[in-house]
């Protein structure tokens, strides 16, 4: 049985490891956030401990700690067989490879509704990963987490923009609305979604699948949760990011498909090729 780690374990890698019931190897800065955990989670006192004793890694740290991450785990990662699957919006795969050395990379955007096994995740592979590395990530590790879509890279700050960006669109609107609105409005709400995420480059299916499980994730999420709104599309802002270039469309009256616009052209703003 192949082994995986996780380094990070805010809110998407505790996520993960709570949905996989196998023996798991992980670490994170804040030893805080790793204390307490079932028997079947090992944690180490690093990053490179976790790339020297797992088969499959999933980087789970914030994109702006990436720098110092691969700096860390360059060494253990240097000429061995590999899987890396990374959550952190705008680093593309390309980057994730130079860094590590002609990796194998899947790249991954999951939502927040994954902490409830109800999110949107599109996945994407890299050069030297293989449709076998993809597949076992898709099944195997997010399958477990809500819907999955595979698409290319490029497509990635597209979801960003769209199923990333999505819950605080959806709470946006539950807080124009009520957080039971009428069939009439949530489905005017949606058709509007899907045309923009049609409009920043989706199928008609593709965009379909993508809102509605952005959609109905978040709507589950808030009840299970017991969490307001208001407080999920806090959460789920970060300052100079894609959902608040967004909503600070939506604040001055702009529509939803100009809202998500702004949010994919944020997102490429942010994307870390070199």
């Amino acid at each position: 049985m192949k082994t995986i780690g996780i380094i990070g374990f805010g809110n998407m890698g505790s996520a993960i490891a709570k949905r996989l019931n196998i023996p798991l190897c992980v670490f994170d800065v804040d030893t805080l956030k790793t204390s307490n955990l079932r028997d079947t989670i090992r944690v180490v006192l690093s990053a490179a401990l976790v790339v020297q004793e797992s088969d499959i890694i999933i980087l789970a740290v914030k994109p702006q700690d990436f720098v110092s991450l691969l700096d860390s785990i360059r060494k253990p990662a240097e000429g061995k067989d590999k899987l890396f699957i990374s959550i952190a919006a705008g680093i593309t795969t390309g980057y994730l490879e130079r860094a590590l050395g002609n990796v194998r990379v899947i790249r991954t955007m999951p939502n927040t509704p994954v902490e409830i096994g109800e999110g949107m995740i599109a996945l994407s592979k890299g050069a030297y990963a293989t449709d076998s590395d993809l597949q076992f990530t898709e099944k195997e590790i997010f399958g477990c987490l809500g819907k999955t879509l595979v698409v290319k890279e490029n497509m990635l700050n597209a979801v960003t923009a769209v199923s990333g960006s999505g819950p605080a669109y959806v709470c946006y609107f539950l807080e124009k609305e009520s957080i039971n609105p009428a069939t009439e409005k949530k489905n005017k709400f949606l058709n509007e979604f899907i045309e923009a995420a049609q409009g920043v480059g989706f199928s008609f299916e593709q965009a379909t699948l993508l809102v509605k499980q952005t959609y109905e994730g978040t709507i589950r999420f808030l009840n299970e949760m017991n969490v307001a709104p208001s407080q999920l599309r806090e959460r789920v802002t970060s300052r100079g990011g894609t959902t608040e270039a967004a909503l600070v469309v939506l604040h001055n009256g702009g529509s939803l498909e100009e809202a998500v616009r702004a949010a994919f052209r944020r997102a490429q703003e942010l994307s870390k090729k070199e």
